[in-house]
């Protein structure tokens, strides 16, 4: 593996790992407005994988037809 295949693949889950870590230290430490600063921040890699769940069935659907 070249080091710009590791570029390119590692941005998206590092920046799913510091929304999440906000999310939490918002979860545990704050009130009002941080309430919906923790269920965005914990719940985007919830969707995220929901999407790709939901999206990879499809995929190897259309792989068949060429």
């Amino acid at each position: 593996m070249k080091a710009a295949d590791g570029v390119r693949v590692w941005p998206i889950p590092i920046l799913l790992g510091i929304v999440t870590c906000v999310g939490l230290l918002a979860a545990l430490v704050a009130d009002g407005i941080w309430d919906a600063v923790s269920w965005i921040g914990l719940g985007m890699p919830v969707a995220v994988a929901a999407w790709f769940a939901w999206l990879a069935p499809r995929r190897r659907a259309g792989e068949g037809r060429e």
